[in-house]
């Protein structure tokens, strides 16, 4: 699994984000604020509870805002795209081409629809003919190739002592629920959850010829093996220790020690040349090779039919997605699904992302902005050294190889210098599902071909359209692609109090992200290497306990409270990420002076912005999965978590003690 920070963003239609442009002034004008609120009490809604009691979810959407949620609307533009180009005549094998034709093969639900399940037939017979064990792997493996992942989770990536090599690494896999405390809770949510995906796996072995009784009896065999794969998965917080996902063993050791998996037949069969590899979690595999002996076949042969049918429930006719969207509906909220054309601009964006993001760079992204950005980027680097030798608690050699790491960062901004190649990738107008297959095969093969090279460091690891940004601690680098260069995060017409609480707070956080508990871990060449002293990184564990330990107080839904020790890696960041930024902005003409726009100061304005950047709205279904899943904090604690800790807002908006963001000053966190 690669080690990367994803801070998943959006954007969001300038309306919501109750933001006008004054031509006049060539600004953005701030509008919306519910001056009924104290700004001491919940920034958050003193910033966006106007927006927020007044907008409504779209019943296909499981939340609107900001954050993940303005992915939504960007696919308008990639919809766009995709409605033209599809409808043009392009040159056999172009990148217009293959994008066109698969938009359209996925728009073609009649001729879906009229296929019904009889793509995975054929699969569904190679898993009846199977007859032992080795003859399983075989097909475990040609499906994985396929992207069909089961029971083994295979890539190649960095080595993280050797990171300049890229070798074979496996990972926990084979559930199907969110992560593996999906399968042992009891509260009556996690239940529900847990029953609307058995009555998911039910519907589809119906789907595919089962009668009800066997379709059942199916479902609960292959939730059973799931349900002990699971107990030996890692915790979601056990993942976050960077060390413990470290074994690199031969391959001889572990056929030896895993008979039943055969590595060395495995790995042949994957095209992985190796003698060594990285488990990730070597407890998954082993025991993976004892329920290998220990399930009979044809349990497994009904847990493969499962996997098969529930990875490609969306590539199939009507009666395939409705169930898979059931199932969605209970986990996510979601009312209904979206329309066929979003969720075909989300797969060509997810199958051939770097062909579709050619043609949105060239009508969406201005290189002004990309010119722009890489000064704001220096800024936001000058500001953190800066903090850096003022650390109180880092001794001046640590600070040096900080400092060194900083000055190595590799900084992408707006999109690759060089595009992905798809001309193996086989596309035709009236076969969806093989057009699908055929993407996946090309992206194992993409990857397996990294596998002893040398890493490539011009690579990206997300689609330039997607609003987002990312740090890749093995490479020391921080991405920020095209999407996120757009209002409310990033805007031409905007003062300087704007954009450096805007962009400025996101690019802070993903620096932060190489001095989190994770990435501090890692070297300037992306090694994880004990770089600190001994004294140093004591401090810096303290450090972020105290971050732990603020998060696990704050509560969602009433009752539910945030992970602190599964988000403690992105609430470092978001709490350093506003100081940087704050840093920078203070280097600016605006920065030093007080004059009011709007009657706001431009500290008022530079907080407003961090406030709007995470303006979100869901439903609890969805937000009660995100706090079980994901290393973020909900929105609202993006904004009050950092800012409580944070002496300039308080001078700018006059907390005082008995507002409940006020937290006495050497109580007030500060880890960079």
């Amino acid at each position: 699994m690669k080690l990367i920070y994803f801070l998943p963003l959006a954007i969001l239609a300038i309306v919501a984000c109750q933001k006008k442009s004054d031509s006049a002034t060539n600004r953005v004008v701030i509008t919306g604020i519910d001056s009924t609120k104290k700004p001491g009490d919940d920034f958050f809604t003193y910033a966006n509870g106007i927006w927020f009691d007044t907008i409504k979810i779209p019943d296909s959407q499981t939340g609107v805002g900001s954050y993940s949620f303005l992915n939504y609307p960007q696919r308008k533009r990639l919809q766009g795209i995709l409605d033209s180009i599809s409808a043009s005549n392009n040159a056999a094998g172009s990148v217009e081409q293959k994008v066109g034709d698969f938009y359209a093969s996925g728009m073609d639900t009649a001729k879906i629809n009229q296929r019904g399940h009889e793509p995975i037939k054929p699969l569904l017979a190679r898993i009846d003919a199977l007859n032992d064990i080795p003859a399983m792997m075989k097909l475990v493996v040609e499906e994985q190739k396929a992207g069909n992942n089961s029971i083994i989770s295979f890539y190649v990536g960095p080595d993280d002592k050797h990171s300049t090599v890229n070798i074979a690494q496996f990972f926990q896999t084979g559930i199907g629920l969110p992560e593996r405390d999906y399968y042992f809770k009891t509260d009556s949510t996690t239940v529900g959850v847990q029953k609307a995906y058995q009555t998911y796996m039910t519907q589809l072995f119906q789907l595919s010829g089962a009668d009800a009784a066997t379709a059942g009896k199916n479902a609960a065999i292959a939730y059973n093996i799931q349900k002990q794969l699971a107990g030996a998965h890692r915790t979601n917080v056990e993942l976050r220790d960077v060390k413990a996902n470290y074994n690199k063993l031969s391959v001889a050791a572990l056929a030896k020690k895993h008979p039943n998996l055969n590595w060395t037949a495995m790995l042949n069969d994957l095209g992985a040349k190796v003698d060594s590899v990285n488990v990730g979690q070597p407890g998954y595999y082993d025991k993976l090779n004892a329920m290998l002996q220990s399930v009979p076949l044809a349990d497994w042969k009904i847990y493969l039919k499962a996997v098969a049918l529930t990875n490609y429930a969306n590539f199939l006719s009507r009666p395939f997605e409705d169930a898979s969207f059931a199932y969605t509906k209970i986990l996510t909220g979601q009312a209904t699904r979206q329309t066929r054309a979003e969720e075909m601009t989300q797969a060509i964006d997810q199958s051939l992302g770097d062909a579709l993001a050619q043609l949105y760079v060239k009508k969406y992204f201005p290189e002004s902005a990309r010119k722009r950005m890489a000064v704001l980027v220096d800024n936001l680097k000058k500001a953190f050294e800066a903090r850096i030798d003022r650390l109180d608690w880092m001794s001046d050699s640590t600070k040096v190889k900080a400092k060194d790491k900083l000055h190595a960062f590799t900084q992408k901004i707006g999109y690759p210098d060089k595009w992905r190649d798809y001309s193996k990738v086989a596309v035709k107008r009236d076969t969806y599902f093989e057009n699908r297959l055929s993407a996946d095969k090309n992206e194992y093969f993409y990857n397996l071909d990294k596998l002893g090279k040398p890493v490539d460091r011009t690579e990206w690891h997300t689609t330039p359209p997607t609003v987002t940004a990312y740090n890749n601690p093995p490479l020391n680098e921080i991405v920020f692609p095209a999407g996120i260069l757009q209002p409310p995060y990033f805007d031409v017409n905007a003062d300087d109090a704007l954009n450096y609480g805007g962009i400025g707070m996101v690019i802070g956080h993903e620096i932060t992200h190489s001095f989190d508990d994770q990435g501090a871990q890692y070297d300037k060449v992306g090694n994880v290497t004990d770089w600190w002293t001994k004294a140093d990184y004591t401090k810096f564990k303290a450090k972020t306990q105290q971050v732990i330990d603020q998060y696990d107080k704050f509560t969602v839904l009433d009752s539910m409270h945030i992970k602190g020790a599964l988000t403690v890696g992105e609430n470092t960041a978001d709490i350093a990420g506003v100081a940087i930024a704050y840093d920078a902005f203070k280097m600016t003409e605006q920065g030093k002076d007080t004059t009011r726009l709007d009657g706001f100061t431009p500290d008022q304005r530079f907080f407003i912005s961090i406030a709007r950047i995470w303006r979100v709205k869901t439903r609890d279904a969805y937000m009660a999965m995100y706090v079980n899943t994901n290393p973020h904090s909900p929105a609202r604690w993006r904004v009050n978590g950092p800012l409580m800790n944070f002496t300039p807002f308080y001078k700018a908006f006059n907390v005082q003690p008995g507002d409940k963001m006020f937290k006495p000053e050497k109580d007030r966190i500060v880890v960079w």
